[in-house]
């Protein structure tokens, strides 16, 4: 499977106006790619086309609610009328509450599950029938890793993101029956310093912050771009994301543990936050339409994901370390250790 250049490309950003996505949509347009942003912050959006237009990028964007089909059938069918088709469609919207599972309503874990898990349904049934008009493309969908393990504090959204990483699956094998060259990416980052935590809605009587260490945003675009250019099954943006995947595969009851005693005072602060504060769960949250979050001094840089980006290099390693093994072991003989 072969995908377009990153220049020649007319790509779909949903939940562009702030955090990962806002940043995703200003490399690609940086890149020479056409760009169509989409979010419910028409100030958001305003400002990062804009942003883009003043050094010489193309963007448009349109105003859109994920949890409705239509609206997210909107984004697809501008994006084609605009630049004449859809090559590479980006998921990022998603939306949280942060409490303890019983104080959160039926409405508030309904309505989670419609934004962060029915809107990446939808958007990929609404960019798939453009992707296959035009013979191949990518579906790129933001996961985390609470696709892989849950948090506490966290229901509504592991559900969700659980639930991403089921229908990716289901769609990749159908989409490889048919032989279309199609890829469909899951990409987990870890916990990334965006205004997330300053949008969610909080039960915790602070405002909330995810569990220590942080990533910037910029891994996970430099993993969006790679992926457009490069079909990918599975992508994990961050390094203790890697940890926590093998944790998880070697002894799930080991990471209950931890989480029980650390998950849920590392993800309080000290500022205090009331349940009454404004939150993006609803509605847009405008006043936080910016790339970063407020955790800097919580960021640590990642290594491992350059190795994925260059698996010739990734694999020529692990070959190397393999033979080093062998040759140790092959070297050792009973009573040698004495």
């Amino acid at each position: 499977m072969q995908l377009k250049p990153i220049n020649q490309q007319v790509v779909a950003i949903v939940g562009a106006s702030s955090g990962i996505g806002r940043e995703a949509a200003l490399r690609f347009a940086q890149r020479g790619a056409k760009v169509m942003v989409a979010a419910r912050s028409e100030s958001g959006l305003k400002s990062l086309v804009e942003e883009i237009q003043r050094f010489g990028g193309e963007a448009t964007y349109v105003i859109a609610d994920v949890s409705d089909f239509e609206q997210v059938k909107a984004i697809a069918d501008k994006t084609v009328a605009q630049y004449g088709r859809l090559d590479t469609w980006v998921h990022t919207a998603a939306t949280g509450v942060l409490a303890p599972f019983e104080k959160i309503t039926p409405e508030e874990f309904q309505r989670v599950i419609d934004v962060s898990l029915m809107g990446q349904v939808y958007g990929a049934m609404a960019a798939l029938p453009h992707l296959k008009q035009e013979g191949r493309g990518a579906l790129i969908h933001i996961s985390s890793m609470e696709g892989v393990r849950a948090l506490p504090l966290q229901s509504p959204y592991s559900a969700a993101k659980h639930g991403v990483e089921g229908f990716l699956e289901a769609l990749r094998v159908e989409l490889q029956h048919e032989k279309l060259p199609i890829s469909v990416t899951s990409i987990k980052p870890a916990v990334i310093n965006t205004p997330y935590y300053n949008k969610v809605r909080t039960k915790l009587g602070v405002k909330p912050t995810g569990i220590p260490p942080y990533y910037q945003p910029s891994i996970v675009v430099d993993a969006i771009l790679y992926t457009a250019e490069h079909p990918t099954r599975d992508f994990i943006a961050g390094d203790v994301g890697r940890v926590l995947d093998v944790l998880q595969r070697v002894s799930p009851e080991l990471v209950d543990s931890i989480l029980a005693v650390v998950g849920i005072p590392a993800q309080h602060t000290n500022e205090p936050k009331s349940e009454d504060a404004p939150d993006n769960l609803f509605g847009p949250a405008p006043e936080y339409d910016r790339v970063k979050g407020d955790f800097d001094n919580l960021v640590i840089p990642t290594f491992l994901d350059w190795f994925d980006m260059n698996p010739p290099v990734k694999w020529g390693a692990v070959a190397f370390a393999a033979l080093g093994v062998a040759a140790l072991l092959g070297g050792w003989r009973p009573g040698n250790d004495v």
